[in-house]
């Protein structure tokens, strides 16, 4: 199984971020998962590959050219894939994985998970969707999701395929769940 995971290029204010990502890349080489991910060696997106690639896994990074310089680009992922443009990297991570995950992240992190879930709900993908919840940090959005729910913009049966949690264990039960329908 592969897991795309979005995040930042940059390791956030709290050190309870960049201990998830190390967490998440363990759990994802123990599971013997395979990452894919922006291709950085930055921020938390470097993290979550240095993680997985230590514990043994694979990491196939997918960088689009205008991003790939040798300051950027993370020297030791198994595979890298260079694409054209971020449409093409977010297609083609999508592609690749069999579910999407989100660590803490800004709007780049925030639209791509976003376009998974919206590419889910009208049947463009089966990938499950999930927010790695580090320290409530998705909370808002959990709530305004619920909130579309309420105003009748979302079906609470759409609400399902999206799971926001801290648990690598409740994450782990949610993806078994949704491939065992």
């Amino acid at each position: 199984m592969r897991i795309a995971v979005y995040c930042g290029a940059h390791l956030g204010t709290d050190p309870a971020y960049q201990k998830a990502a190390q967490e998440l890349g363990s759990w994802i080489a123990e599971q013997n998962y395979e990452l894919v991910y922006g291709g950085s060696k930055l921020g938390l997106m470097g993290t979550v590959a240095d993680s997985v690639l230590a514990n043994g896994g694979t990491v196939i990074g997918i960088m689009p050219r205008f991003l790939y310089d040798e300051e950027r680009v993370h020297p030791n992922v198994t595979r890298l894939i260079t694409v054209n443009d971020l449409d093409e990297r977010k297609k083609t991570m999508m592609q690749l994985a069999d579910v999407c995950l989100a660590l803490p992240g800004g709007i780049g992190t925030l639209e791509e998970i976003s376009k998974a879930y919206s590419w889910l709900r009208v049947g463009q993908t089966a990938n499950p969707c999930v927010f790695f919840d580090v320290k409530n940090y998705y909370d808002l959005l959990q709530t305004f999701f619920d909130q579309m729910v309420e105003h009748a913009f979302l079906s609470k049966k759409d609400r399902q395929l999206v799971l926001f949690s801290n648990s690598l264990t409740e994450i782990h039960a949610f993806i078994h769940t949704h491939y065992q329908k």
